[in-house]
């Protein structure tokens, strides 16, 4: 006799992490090559003396500070192990059983597997010229559909919505479904017509915005994030999905450490570095005759295709890359993501890359 399980484990799509392999370059998983910074290690160092006691569930002193570098309330602020428990979470609490969450595709590959586990229907828009479609999106919108997740900018792809198009989105959607809106690579955007999210939350009560300090921020290993929500209805939520104790002591210390002001400017310099060798990157990539979309993300995206016309074959690419000692992330039959590292690291990438 076997012990009985779900039976929707069986069709549950696996989530593939960015390989590693030693004595490589990993450039795969959008991590930064930064290490943290010595004021936030100092910090994580005094944390780690007190993890023989629980840390706050709820992590009410940093929602405290998040709440006060963007002007809302601290109930609006909910903290979670990385901003995807905090997807996950947005789904055990707003669709089950029949229920749609609508999410463009290819986007964050996670999307699909956390709707999966939560037992709603995975409804996905294919992207248009690598970007999402929101007119289409809309469009997909029925009674059924209880959740929107809208990665911007988005992953794998870097591309990123103006802010017109996605009020024009937003305008469209029922106010009783929530408008998820992913902004994990929010600091490396540097093009202006992309708007912040936190700015729209007065103006569509049915917005979370979701954050992390995984990416920018070099705290990917102490998994926190964070989600602004418009109306507290929506965080409250949130928060009756939580895991208790999700977010360590020491992850905690460690975001609050990140917002003081000295670990503020260095961020601003370092993220000023990635956003300069994406550039550079995308440049040589272009003027080596590989089709790169404008990113707004730490990484860069090389599309699906035929040679003549920009594209790659992600998986013989993605070999090549690896024969070279270079690990990027392939995605079979859609395209290859490369993170942006150093300038060094981006050399021996370019150098795997070119000629094509």
């Amino acid at each position: 006799m076997t012990v009985r399980l779900r039976s929707t484990l069986a069709s549950l799509p696996a989530y593939v992490p960015g390989r590693s392999v030693p004595g490589a370059l990993k450039l795969a998983s959008n991590e930064t090559s930064y290490a943290p910074l010595p004021y936030v290690l100092a910090r994580i160092a005094e944390a780690a003396g007190q993890i023989n006691r629980y840390p706050d569930s709820f992590s009410a002193e940093l929602s405290g500070a998040l709440a006060g570098r963007f002007g809302v309330q601290s109930q609006q602020v909910v903290v979670g192990c990385g901003s995807v428990s905090l997807c996950q979470q947005l789904i055990l609490a707003a669709a089950g059983p029949g229920d749609e969450v609508l999410f463009a595709w290819r986007s964050f590959e996670a999307y699909p597997i956390i709707t999966a586990i939560g037992g709603a229907v995975a409804v996905r828009v294919p992207l248009a010229d690598e970007v999402h479609d929101l007119k289409a999106m809309a469009a997909a919108i029925t009674d059924r559909t209880r959740l929107i997740f809208v990665c911007n900018p988005n992953n794998p792809t870097g591309t990123a919505v103006a802010g017109p198009e996605l009020i024009a989105f937003l305008d469209q959607v029922p106010a009783d479904v929530i408008v998820v809106l992913d902004e994990a690579y929010r600091e490396f955007v540097t093009d202006p017509s992309v708007v912040d999210g936190t700015t729209l939350l007065a103006s569509y009560p049915n917005l979370i915005v979701l954050r992390t300090f995984s990416k920018a921020y070099g705290l990917a290993g102490l998994r926190v994030g964070y989600g602004i929500a418009a109306d507290t209805s929506i965080s409250n939520a949130v928060r009756q999905t939580q895991v208790p104790f999700a977010v360590t002591q020491v992850g905690q210390a460690a975001a609050l450490a990140s917002l003081e002001p000295e670990a503020e400017r260095e961020l601003s310099e370092r993220v000023g570095e990635v956003t300069a060798e994406r550039a550079r990157v995308t440049e040589q990539l272009r003027g080596g005759g590989y089709r790169i979309p404008d990113s707004q993300a730490n990484f860069v995206w090389l599309g699906q295709g035929t040679a003549d016309e920009g594209g790659i074959d992600a998986v013989k690419f993605a070999g090549r890359c690896e024969a070279q000692g270079v690990i990027v992330r392939s995605f079979a039959g859609d395209g290859v993501r490369v993170t942006i590292g150093t300038a060094e690291e981006n050399d021996l990438f370019l150098a795997a890359a070119l000629p094509r």
